[in-house]
């Protein structure tokens, strides 16, 4: 590993990290918030300076980047960044540097758990900043380094490859790498802008409008209020909401070429996407008929509006709330947590699976059982009638594995902290697949975990935002041998 390179690489996040914080210490000072400025101001000039210092020391050819130098890259950067956010957290906040590493890391990675009570009483700067965090994060931290750097144009499609999500990754959007990191921020941008239009026209305040469109469309799920969506108390509310998450689920690079051309139609002829929206189509109506038939609500329509605004919520991974999941029948949120393993598209802010490897895996399971009726009979595997090849399909049954692995030890883990089975799982599948809410004793916050369990889900979650691959090769041996 290209030692030198890799922390000049690294200097880049750190110093962008600190401009947030200066940044957001200067708004404290403009509105008169001096108890929150030093907080930020602080921790985020050494920072700018330091980042500063060590990228003007090292001067390394930053192009020139391997892939043993991406993956340590990518990991590194969401474990820095989490560190350093988390400054001003534990100084604002008054909790444990360990909890607020976990709720810095939890915004960056869009997870949206959180160790915070009594959000609604809390300054406004600090409250933004979270919010910031988790949109900085979204399309991730990664990427906005590459579209920040051109001088990245060489080695930074290595740096994309590490960061984004999929088994399929040679889909370029464009033929320079910046370019492309440039159209998918451009993108974000715009319907960032247009959720928090719509959230302002629907009733929200300005800054609640604008709060939560950062955490709609990052699929990040924080919200400046303790009840979350709940606190709006309007149906209109949750389904704008239902909108711009569903969009944060969708590949920006569909997003893109859609904007370029026009054709709104491509939306259904992805067969990822259309299988994503008709997976949301079905469950919410099965989930709404179930509540309704329970009697948990007097309208079907009204059941219909909460189990697709949650449902939504957690296959997006998103997590925001309205209704207390505890008054719900047990298999219902039970079943939202294992939505939340779907995930929504490759190429999106959302967590989970990816549709795209619930399609390769369901297609190969599919054909190995019509192989053992027709042994002669030869099929082909497709996705978008492209061949899947056998290194793809390989890939995503490993994937699965180590979802299936992973949740098991780290479950196991948890439990051994002090946790019931029933909060261990709920909050091993929220922090791996970067969707926040739990259930049981994790139901409302994760302030009952114990420091090591904290330290174990943070690490969790960017084992969970880099889809395992990227983070677990760092512990193979032969990853360092040249």
């Amino acid at each position: 590993m290209n030692t030198p390179n890799t922390l000049r690489l690294l200097a880049m996040p750190a110093l962008w990290m600190g401009v947030v914080q200066f940044l957001f210490g200067a708004v404290a000072l403009v509105l008169h918030d001096d108890t929150i400025a030093e907080p930020f101001l602080i921790p985020g000039g050494i920072t700018v300076l330091a980042a500063g210092a060590v990228h003007l020391v090292l001067r390394t050819r930053i192009h020139q980047i391997s892939y043993r130098d991406a993956l340590v890259f990518a990991t590194l950067t969401w474990v820095l960044t989490g560190v350093l956010g988390a400054l001003p957290i534990h100084l604002i906040a008054g909790i444990s540097y360990t909890d607020a590493v976990f709720e810095s890391i939890s915004a960056l990675t869009t997870t949206g758990a959180t160790v915070l009570t009594g959000l609604d009483s809390m300054p406004g700067t600090f409250l933004m900043y979270r919010q910031f965090l988790q949109w900085m994060g979204g399309l991730g931290v990664v990427i906005f380094v590459v579209a920040v750097l051109p001088m990245l144009n060489v080695g930074g499609m290595r740096l994309l490859k590490a960061e984004t999500s999929g088994p399929v990754k040679d889909d370029k959007l464009s033929p320079r790498v910046s370019h492309a990191a440039h159209s998918l921020w451009f993108v974000y941008i715009v319907i960032t802008g247009a959720c928090a239009l719509a959230f302002y026209l629907g009733g929200m305040s300005v800054f609640d409008a604008v709060a939560h469109s950062f955490t709609a469309v990052s699929t990040g799920g924080f919200s400046t209020h303790d009840a979350s969506m709940g606190y709006f108390n309007s149906h209109l509310l949750l389904n704008i909401a239902n909108v711009f998450m569903l969009l944060g689920a969708i590949s920006f690079g569909l997003h893109y070429r859609i904007l370029l051309t026009g054709d709104v139609a491509r939306y259904w002829k992805d067969e990822e996407t259309r299988v994503f929206l008709l997976t949301v189509a079905i469950i919410s109506l099965v989930l709404a008929l179930y509540l309704f038939g329970c009697g948990r609500y007097d309208s079907f329509w009204e059941s219909l509006s909460f189990a697709t605004f949650h449902l939504v919520s957690f296959i997006t991974s998103t997590g925001f709330g309205d209704e207390d999941l505890s008054s719900w029948p047990l298999v219902a949120p039970v079943g939202l947590i294992i939505a939340g393993y779907l995930g929504g598209c490759a190429g999106s802010t959302a967590g989970g699976s990816k549709f795209i490897r619930n399609i390769i895996a369901f297609k190969t399971v599919r054909s190995d059982a019509q192989r053992i009726l027709h042994p002669a009979a030869v099929k082909e595997i497709r996705f978008q009638r492209q061949i899947v090849t056998p290194d793809i399909r390989h890939s995503v049954m490993a994937f699965f594995s180590f979802v299936a692995g992973s949740t098991l030890v780290l479950t196991m883990a948890l439990v051994y902290t002090g946790l019931d089975l029933l909060s261990a799982f709920s909050a091993v599948a929220a922090c791996l697949n970067v969707l926040g809410p739990g259930l049981g004793q994790v139901g409302s916050n994760f302030q009952v975990v114990t420091d090591t369990g904290i330290w174990i889900l943070s690490a969790a979650m960017i084992l969970g935002r880099l889809e395992y691959f990227t983070v677990l090769a760092l512990f193979f041996p032969m990853f360092w041998r040249y």
